[in-house]
């Protein structure tokens, strides 16, 4: 061929190592949830079981996105289920920490409510663009995960506190960061001249 070659797309395949890794972090929701259930947050061994599987459901959320990115895995139905593993994962936290009264029932109402607002409005601009994630989102992401790690954790005594400051903290990001999502849905519903 001479001038631009034409080359033509090949379609990514739905098995793939980042579909997989989303799969394996939307299995693993109802077992951090029975871990959680069988410490009743009072079993120290129980307690430091559902952590570490949280923690490991979570770091694949982010071994997920760059192997998508990375190796052109990306794909429709990784698009939906991501975000849906995401918000299981985060919500099956707040609403079994605040079951056992380790957290405020209004910090999982706020957060959770954010959070779905925030892939509904996702949802109602993707006609019109992306609303990709935000350096604050993703720093949102990180305090969630390190507020809920640390309310997990039999601290001792002394350090249990931090939790509070770091769920504080992911709290005002969560909020802060959704009044910017929404300004920027608005700005891509604005009609065009």
């Amino acid at each position: 061929m001479t001038g631009a070659e034409s080359t033509v797309a090949t379609p990514v395949p739905l098995l793939n190592a980042a579909n997989v890794l989303t799969a394996v972090r939307l299995v693993l929701v109802p077992v951090f949830a029975v871990t959680v259930v069988a410490s009743a947050m009072h079993h120290a061994g129980w307690r430091m079981a559902a952590c570490l599987i949280f923690v490991v459901a979570s770091a694949t959320d982010l071994v997920d996105g760059w192997i998508a990115r990375r190796f052109g895995l990306v794909t429709s139905l990784g698009k939906v289920a991501d975000p849906i593993a995401d918000k299981a994962l985060t919500g099956a936290a707040l609403v079994l920490l605040s079951w056992y009264d380790r957290l405020p029932w209004w910090v999982t109402v706020v957060i959770l409510a954010r959070e779905l607002g925030i892939t509904a409005l996702r949802f109602w601009v993707i006609r019109h663009g992306v609303i990709a994630a935000s350096r604050g989102g993703k720093i949102k992401t990180a305090l969630q995960i390190l507020a809920i790690t640390w309310y997990l954790w039999p601290m001792p005594d002394a350090l249990a506190p931090v939790g509070f400051w770091i769920m504080g903290a992911a709290v005002v990001v969560t909020v802060v960061t959704g009044f910017d999502y929404i300004a920027q849905a608005l700005r891509l519903r604005r009609p065009t001249r």
